[in-house]
């Protein structure tokens, strides 16, 4: 059992590893700009330097210009935020959206230590299960990734709130956070249950969405009747496929709760991608990268 679960640690390191090196790094890169410019060093003025970075002193002192360079503060600290709760383990296509959420979870850790980056991670339910501090290094990456493929919640519900509060609450200097869930925590009306803590945490952290879902949970295909149950809640009942009334009325929740959680994101300017089980996560990441930068 052990070593099925190494294997599937090295299959996703490797996998992930590589994309960060050949696809993501520069992109994530530009979209995810560090901290400002500190000072790096004095060389003479050369023509078409900007003269407010003379450096007055230096230039009286050796008798000829110079000015200051100045790189950016690039260092970072990432959060990943994953959604651990029961509706993750649903999958219609070639994988489950745990699947997905590992190997994207797994990408955007690695490119963010390849650009030297801190890396933390919070698993949350309808409570936070497990929160895991940023460090650097190889063994730290590999906790995390082992961590996204094995890790067992004790709650299977969902409360995206819990894990903003938390955020809010632990880290007090700024973070770049991936918030990584299919967003499915609304309340009666189909709205965010989570809107008060993401307006707290987006004023105090960079927070990104990535939103995971399967296609079914968007649109019923017509299979007669099929007996369902709720991953999250365990509650269970027959659905008639084959009406067109109950996939008309299926879709038009799925469509106004997905609606719903793209203008409050929008309302406090989050930016978001959505991808689907089966899609390819590369394109849709280096569109969300690329639209940052």
């Amino acid at each position: 059992m052990e070593n099925d679960l190494l294997k599937k640690v090295r299959k996703i390191e490797i996998k992930t590893k590589a994309l960060s090196h050949q696809v993501f790094a520069g992109e994530y890169h530009s979209a995810f700009k560090g901290r400002g410019m500190a000072f790096s060093e004095v060389r003479e003025y050369q023509y078409g330097d900007d003269v407010r970075n003379m450096d007055w002193n230096v230039t009286a002192r050796l008798r000829a210009p110079y000015v200051k360079i100045f790189e950016e503060e690039r260092e970072l600290t990432v959060m990943l935020l994953v959604d651990v709760s029961g509706s993750r383990l649903f999958g219609t296509t070639t994988q489950t959206k745990k699947d997905l959420l590992t190997e994207i979870a797994a990408v955007l850790s690695f490119s963010a230590s390849i650009n030297n980056d801190k890396v933390g991670a919070l698993f949350f339910s309808s409570k936070v299960e497990k929160f895991i501090p940023p460090k650097k290094g190889r063994s730290h990456l590999l906790r995390i990734i082992r961590e996204l493929v094995e890790f067992q919640p004790e709650d299977p519900g969902t409360n995206i709130g819990a894990a903003l509060e938390f955020l809010t609450n632990a880290l007090k200097k700024r973070c770049t956070a991936f918030l990584l869930s299919d967003l499915i925590d609304v309340d009666e009306a189909r709205k965010p249950r989570y809107e008060d803590a993401l307006k707290i945490a987006a004023g105090r952290h960079d927070i990104s969405v990535i939103n995971i879902y399967d296609p079914r949970e968007r649109t019923l295909p017509n299979v007669g009747l099929v007996h369902v149950r709720d991953a999250e809640t365990g509650r269970s009942s027959w659905v008639n496929t084959a009406s067109a009334n109950v996939r008309r009325s299926y879709e038009d929740w799925s469509r106004e709760a997905a609606d719903n959680a793209l203008s409050t994101l929008r309302r406090y300017r989050i930016d978001t991608v959505s991808i689907a089980t089966g899609d390819d996560y590369v394109k849709g990441l280096i569109s969300f990268f690329k639209n940052r930068a």
